[in-house]
C-alpha cells in the first residue's frame, strides 16, 4: 500500500523590519546586508549610488540642493501657506525624490540648515550641494548642453529607486524558504510552526473488512421420486438385439 504524500513545511510569517527599512535608507542595500541577504545589498548599493553620482557628475555637481526660499513669494496649497522645508521643496521639488537616496543627500539639508546669502561656502561642505546664485544656474542651463537637466533626472530615479529597496528591507523576500530550512529558533511562532510540521503523523486507518458473502442453502431432492420411464427401441433396431 503506498504512503500517504509528505506535506510540505509551512513557510514563515512575514516580520517587518523596521530597523533594516532605516539602515537601507541611510546607504541603499544596507537593511538587506543587514539580513543576511548580502549579494542583493551589495547590488543596490553599487547600483543606485552609480546612477546618483553619475547624474551628479553629468551636473558639473551642481544639481542638488534645497534652495533658501525665505525671500522668494510664499505658496499656498488648499488654503494653507508652506513655510521651511516646505516651501523650500516647493521651489525645488526634484529634491523629494533625490532626498530618498539617503544620506548622498544629506549635504543639501546642512546647506539649507546654515544658509547664508553673505558667505560663497558652508563651513564643513564647502559649496556641495550649496543653492547656486541665479547668474550660475543661468550660465549651467545654458551651457550644460542638457547634460545638466539629464544629470538630476538620474538623480531623482536613483532616490526614487530607493524606495523600493527600503520597502523590500522592511518587508522581507518575495520568497520565502520553508522553516525546516531556515533554522530560526528565536520565534515562538516559528517554533510552534516547526514543531508541527516536525510531529509524527498518525497511522492511516485500515480498510473497512469486506462485506459477508450471501450463504444460501443446498437444494432439497426429493427421494420417493418414480424410477424413469423405459424408452422402447424403434422398430428397425429389434431384429439386431
Amino acid at each position: 500500500m503506498a504512503s500517504p504524500p509528505t506535506p510540505e513545511p509551512p513557510i514563515p510569517p512575514v516580520k517587518l523590519d523596521p530597523l533594516a527599512a532605516l539602515l537601507s535608507y541611510l546607504i541603499p542595500g544596507l537593511g538587506q546586508v543587514y539580513q543576511g541577504r548580502v549579494g542583493k545589498g551589495l547590488l543596490f548599493f553599487g547600483g543606485l549610488y552609480a546612477l546618483f553620482f553619475y547624474g551628479m557628475w553629468m551636473g558639473q555637481w551642481r544639481n542638488v540642493w534645497l534652495p533658501d526660499a525665505s525671500s522668494l513669494p510664499d505658496v499656498s496649497v488648499a488654503g494653507q501657506t508652506l513655510g521651511g522645508p516646505a516651501k523650500a521643496a516647493s521651489y525645488r521639488p526634484q529634491f523629494l525624490g533625490q532626498f530618498w537616496i539617503g544620506t548622498a543627500a544629506w549635504p543639501a539639508v546642512y546647506q539649507y540648515a546654515v544658509y547664508d546669502s553673505t558667505k560663497d561656502a558652508a563651513p564643513v561642505t564647502g559649496k556641495f550641494q550649496r543653492t547656486p546664485d541665479e547668474k550660475e544656474l543661468n550660465d549651467l542651463q545654458r551651457n550644460g548642453n542638457k547634460r545638466w537637466d539629464l544629470g538630476w533626472v538620474y538623480t531623482v530615479i536613483a532616490g526614487v529607486l530607493n524606495l523600493l529597496v527600503i520597502y523590500d528591507a522592511f518587508a522581507g523576500p518575495m520568497f520565502r524558504e520553508p522553516l525546516k530550512q531556515t533554522g530560526w529558533v528565536d520565534d515562538p511562532d516559528m517554533e510552534d510552526a516547526n514543531a508541527a510540521a516536525s510531529a509524527p503523523k498518525p497511522p492511516p486507518a485500515p480498510p473497512p473488512p469486506p462485506a459477508p458473502r450471501p450463504v444460501f442453502p443446498p437444494a432439497q431432492v426429493p427421494l420417493d421420486l418414480p424410477p424413469p420411464a423405459q424408452v422402447p427401441n424403434p422398430p428397425g433396431q429389434q431384429g439386431g438385439q
